[in-house]
């Protein structure tokens, strides 16, 4: 109904949603954030009325980031909103934290002496499992290791009504993705790849552990007014380009350092040929180019999955306000990249920096003129930005292609599931078995090698080597403190066919693979689906309270939340 896009990237609304938008009165209804916070209400019509004060002072077409930020503001009668100028007093949804993190958080807002949070919050133990030799063991080491950490943050989230997710949960962003992140959110986390919120409408934004103690205080939190940086997406991916491209691409675009001060928004045609956890995806690596946060515009592939994630009420009561949840027409950016998904060709960016891009038909190529190491010692895929079950479903198609011609991967290869609920339905469908069957280790649903909790063991210390990886970041000595791996950064799909060749001059667009007997042969492109066919699988304890005592932090009692 509000497809179309004008030549700035406003939506176009046909003349049937005018009418309709315009005789139809929303009725105000009471819808829970999640089920974890019963008392607690999305906040559209609040968010409405705060934007129509911004409106009428403004007069002009907003953006979408203009509208959701504005609509937080504490004041909005007499907040100034000068971009890149004014100082914005805001009243965010929700606080997300880590548990490196929120160590400090928990412990300032002790010393406040607030008998509770004022805001929902979510503590995630997920930065302290360490990457060793799999899940299980991984994580009962972890829990031994960490004891005195997890008990603390599991008393305090009991004692101040903090939802507390144990250790093998997930990782933090992938948990606020499938249980607290809804359209028009406005969260702050402790994380820097809090933005990943954005593939499902929110304004999510990585703050320090100080910032995030003043929301859950009560204080309004204070934010320089953004610019807006627009990325028109225009045709349809297909064949081997994934959503992990586009971010590479604007990485390529923009530089570590072009979205900084700056709201990275999607729009264009394009946006609806990504799944919601593809847009997550992208939103998450915002963060490598300095961007506040990035988001993408309300649409049925978000709809869908938040029915998928058992939440059909959030996603009715935000079909009821497409004009809060998109860009107006005529609204205009700071600066427009244009990317056209259909002449994208899929990018491995690296070394040491995530906006050098390869595209794949060029890397062999500079490879060898760089003098990089062209043996691929370890891939690895998942993490926090490609863990969705798409993901995972799209590199098993590649490892069954490997393993119908009788090969494995040539490097060592890991899967990191970014949640239980990842981990238990690929489970289910049995696709963890195809990646475990090509040569997969499955490590624990946590960050692990992604930011540097990795006991490697398979080079030297200052051993040059090449790796490659569905993660984030790639700064020198980031995934295993040796400043002399080479790693690269692409999607999982392309991570895995890499790993079969174990060669960084592999292209699997043009060239063939070796089967068992001999036999060459040409790797499809990855199929997956965007969303399991059979629905969630059931999860390990799922339901334990918080308020259990810290003798429950055991490997099978993976998942706790409040």
């Amino acid at each position: 109904m509000w497809r179309a896009l004008s030549k700035t990237g406003g939506p176009v609304r046909s003349i049937l949603a005018h009418r309709w938008l315009s005789s139809t009165t929303i009725i105000p209804q009471k819808v829970v954030m999640s089920k974890f916070d019963t008392d607690k209400y999305i906040p559209y019509e609040k968010m409405s009325e705060n934007l129509k004060i911004v409106r009428d002072r403004l007069q002009r077409p907003l953006t979408l980031s203009e509208k959701v930020v504005y609509s937080h503001l504490d004041d909005p009668k007499n907040q100034e909103m000068e971009r890149g100028e004014s100082y914005l007093l805001l009243r965010p949804d929700r606080v997300a934290m880590q548990d490196a993190t929120a160590q400090m958080a928990m412990m300032q807002f002790i010393s406040s002496g607030l008998p509770k949070v004022r805001v929902p919050s979510t503590i995630h133990c997920d930065h302290l499992i360490e990457a060793q030799v799999g899940a299980s063991a991984d994580l009962s080491r972890a829990i031994d290791t960490n004891r005195e950490v997890y008990d603390f943050l599991a008393s305090a989230a009991s004692k101040y009504g903090v939802g507390f997710w144990k250790p093998g949960g997930g990782i933090i962003h992938q948990i606020v993705l499938e249980n607290y992140a809804f359209p028009g959110l406005l969260l702050t986390g402790t994380d820097s790849h809090t933005p990943n919120g954005g593939g499902l409408g929110g304004v999510c934004i990585g703050v320090g552990g100080a910032d995030a103690v003043d929301v859950m205080a009560g204080l309004p939190w204070e934010l320089k007014c953004p610019h807006v940086i627009g990325v028109r997406l225009t045709g349809e991916m297909g064949g081997w380009t994934a959503a992990k491209d586009v971010i590479l691409k604007v990485a390529d675009i923009l530089t570590v350092a072009g979205g900084t001060g700056a709201i990275i928004e999607y729009h264009g045609p394009g946006v609806d040929s990504i799944s919601c956890t593809g847009m997550a995806t992208i939103c998450n690596m915002g963060a490598e180019i300095g961007a506040t946060t990035s988001i993408f515009p309300f649409n049925h592939r978000m709809s869908r999955y938040l029915r998928a994630t058992g939440r059909e009420d959030i996603a009715k009561e935000a079909e009821r306000y497409p004009d809060l949840l998109t860009p107006d027409e005529g609204c205009t950016y700071d600066r427009v990249v244009e990317i056209d998904l259909s002449t994208l060709e899929p990018l491995v960016n690296g070394p040491y920096t995530p906006d050098l891009a390869n595209p794949i038909s060029q890397l062999g190529k500079n490879a060898q003129e760089n003098g990089w190491p062209l043996d691929i010692k370890v891939a690895l895929i998942g993490s926090c930005t490609n863990s969705s079950y798409e993901d995972m479903t799209r590199a098993a198609s590649i490892a069954q292609q490997a393993l119908q011609h009788g090969i494995k991967t040539k490097s060592a290869f890991t899967v990191t599931p970014g949640s239980e609920q990842i981990r238990a339905t690929i489970s289910r469908d049995k696709v963890d078995e195809t990646l475990e069957a090509v040569g997969g280790l499955v490590l624990a649903n946590a960050c692990g090698p992604c930011i540097g909790q990795w006991d490697r063991r398979d080079v030297d210390k200052g051993e040059k080597n090449t790796i490659v990886s569905s993660y984030n970041r790639n700064f020198t000595g980031r995934n295993d403190a040796n400043p002399a791996t080479h790693s690269f950064v692409a999607s999982p799909e392309i991570v895995t066919a890499l790993a079969l060749a174990g060669d960084l001059r592999f292209n699997p667009l043009t060239d063939s693979l070796t089967g068992a007997s001999g036999e060459e042969f040409r790797l499809e492109p990855p199929t997956g689906e965007e969303l399991p066919s059979k629905g969630r699988s059931a999860t390990r304890n799922l339901q334990l309270r918080a308020a259990r005592p810290p003798s429950m932090l055991t490997p099978t009692a993976i998942v706790c939340s409040c």
